[in-house]
């Protein structure tokens, strides 16, 4: 029996334009490093290890997937920010410490905010927009 969530979420990411494909992603490392940060705080070593590596994974996803042609700048600048975040993510991980998660935190709700001012239907795909959907869906349904 499948999970109606895990449909549900393979449905979306399928159907989305690369925008909302986006969206997606930062929403679920949002969450998995907040789920990183509770197990954390109630001393949950084992449980805290399968979002710190959710959030990792995505944010790897989302570097190798920005599109360098129409801006290199801003998308070698994207690309390093995921890469910060990532070693941030396994900092809080490795130290125990609740201050790089909560910093990642605070990057990734950001970013989210102001993918979601994003107009889907423009058809603008700026940097970090173009997302292999097929992966992407690997990627959730690893977790």
């Amino acid at each position: 029996m499948s999970n109606p969530y895990s449909s549900y979420l393979d449905a979306a990411v399928l159907s989305a334009n690369p925008i909302e494909v986006v969206r997606i992603l930062y929403r679920a490392a949002l969450d998995s490093v907040n789920d990183a940060r509770a197990h954390l705080g109630a001393g949950e070593v084992t449980e805290r290890s399968t979002p710190i590596n959710k959030a990792v994974s995505i944010l790897r996803e989302l570097g190798l997937a920005v599109n360098h042609e129409p801006s290199p700048n801003l998308a070698r600048n994207l690309v390093e920010l995921y890469d910060y975040m990532q070693r941030r993510v396994l900092a809080g991980h490795f130290s125990q410490a609740d201050a790089p998660l909560a910093e990642v935190a605070g990057l990734l709700g950001s970013m989210l905010e102001a993918w979601e001012r994003v107009d889907c239907q423009s058809g603008s795909e700026g940097p970090g927009a173009s997302v292999a959907s097929e992966r992407t869906q690997e990627i959730l349904a690893e977790f």
